[in-house]
């Protein structure tokens, strides 16, 4: 299935209302996430030519923070397009059938186009390998019912309707989708179980990080370590929330980042990024109503890492 490229439009009124997920969120964060062909200084741009709203009223402050109930209307100008053709682009299908897809994700592979990757996305594979997917999330994430960092590995859902996606949703909101995932942490934490439970919000001084903060989306996750090492433990963690970072921003929170952590930890000879895989997936099927469970191995750098710890034990 080809989906359009974005295409220059002289000007296309949309209008959101903030939801709970939003409440806490800079404006041009959720303008972002909205529309991942604009970019920062198009957002700025957009404002001081007066195309942006805020509860009708024309707004040039791109940090305002978002409460529920706050509507948003955005007048949209002309953008540089972002191709959402089919290309062939490495990936493993784990499974598949009418509804949906599970998808195994190679570390260094971004799930859909954004303003700094306009092509070579999991998303242009998917258009190139499957015939239909959801359109709920545009032209730009069809089937895309939730996502993995750059850097982080392992499996992920697609819809291929926009019956399955509603429902995927619907679980990963109220959690009963189950996401567990592996990494290898910078030292050894104290406590071989427990629980992280804080709030994350777009960190002050870096917006392209996130960090634990006072207030913003409570995040929660738990975590038991599997083996340690001299330098570093392998954990496991299961996300009962889905925030930006929230593994990785938690693994930093506990004292012990992601080896490979570029942005909350450190770079690692040898490692294109963190030691981050998902490696369990279970959900309810939208069709059969049946839960299913998905799980898939560690990549040969991951493991080859461990064996490396495990010889100096």
């Amino acid at each position: 299935m080809t989906q359009p490229t974005a295409k220059k439009v002289m000007a296309m009124l949309n209008s959101f209302v903030a939801t709970a997920d939003d409440k806490g969120k800079r404006l041009d964060v959720f303008l972002l996430e909205k529309f991942p062909e604009f970019s920062r200084s198009h957002i700025k741009t957009m404002m001081e030519k007066g195309k942006i709203k805020v509860n009708d009223a024309v707004t040039s402050k791109a940090g305002t923070t978002l409460k529920v109930g706050m509507k948003i209307d955005v007048e949209k100008l002309n953008v540089e397009p972002i191709s959402t053709k089919p290309e062939d682009v490495k990936f493993d299908i784990v499974y598949q059938d009418s509804d949906l897809a599970v998808i195994n994700k190679p570390q260094g592979l971004v799930v859909h186009p954004c303003a700094s990757t306009r092509s070579g996305t999991l998303v242009n594979g998917l258009l190139f390998r499957i015939k239909d997917l959801s359109g709920i999330n545009g032209s730009f994430r069809p089937g895309i019912v939730h996502r993995l960092d750059k850097d982080t590995s392992g499996l992920l859902v697609v819809a291929k309707n926009d019956f399955a996606h509603i429902k995927l949703a619907e679980q990963i909101k109220n959690k009963t989708c189950h996401r567990n995932y592996l990494a290898v942490l910078d030292g050894n934490l104290k406590d071989d179980t427990g629980r992280v439970e804080t709030f994350i919000a777009r960190d002050k001084k870096d917006r392209k990080k996130m960090s634990v903060q006072g207030s913003g989306r409570l995040a929660i996750t738990d975590y038991w370590v599997r083996e340690r090492f001299q330098r570093c433990c392998l954990v496991e963690f299961s996300l009962l929330t889905g925030r930006t970072h929230q593994i990785r921003v938690h693994a930093k929170y506990l004292g012990h980042p992601i080896i490979g952590d570029r942005i909350y930890g450190k770079e690692e000879k040898g490692l294109s990024g963190q030691l981050l895989h998902a490696y369990k997936l279970s959900f309810i099927h939208p069709r059969t109503n049946e839960r299913v469970t998905f799980e898939v191995p560690l990549p040969d750098y991951f493991e080859n890492y461990l064996k490396k710890q495990r010889k100096v034990l």
